[in-house]
C-alpha cells in the first residue's frame, strides 16, 4: 500500500513540475529526480510506520511507471496522496525537527499545492 503511495505520490509529483508530461516521459527523462524523490518518501514513510521496505523499490516502482506510460501527470486527491507526506513535514517542523520529505514540500510549494 505504501508503496503505491510512494508511487503515485513521486511520479505525480514530477510530471506536474514539467507540466504534466506522462508517466513514461517521467520515468524516461526525469528519472534523476523520480528517484530522489522514491528515496525520500520511501525513508518519511519507513520512519513513520517503523518498518523497513524490500529491497529494489525504485526498480519495481519504474518497472510499473513503464507499464502504465501513457497516463497523464497530475497532483490530485491532495488530502489521501502527498498530503500524508506533507503533514509528516509539518508534524517534524513544529517539533523543531528538519523536513522528512525537504524535496516534496519544496515542489509543492513551487506548484502553489501549499
Amino acid at each position: 500500500m505504501l508503496e503505491k503511495l510512494i508511487w503515485i505520490c513521486s511520479v505525480m509529483l514530477v510530471g506536474a513540475r514539467h507540466g504534466g508530461v506522462s508517466v513514461g516521459v517521467v520515468e524516461k527523462e526525469f528519472r534523476t529526480e523520480l528517484s530522489s524523490l522514491i528515496t525520500e518518501l520511501a525513508s518519511a514513510a519507513a520512519s513513520e510506520k517503523g518498518l523497513t521496505f524490500e529491497e529494489a523499490m525504485e526498480e519495481r516502482l519504474c518497472a510499473y511507471s513503464r507499464a502504465v506510460a501513457h497516463f497523464p501527470t497530475a497532483v490530485k486527491e491532495f488530502n489521501w496522496r502527498n498530503g500524508w507526506f506533507y503533514a509528516l513535514s509539518e508534524k517534524a517542523k513544529a517539533q523543531g525537527k528538519p523536513d522528512p520529505c525537504p524535496l516534496h514540500s519544496l515542489w509543492l510549494q513551487e506548484l502553489r499545492i501549499v
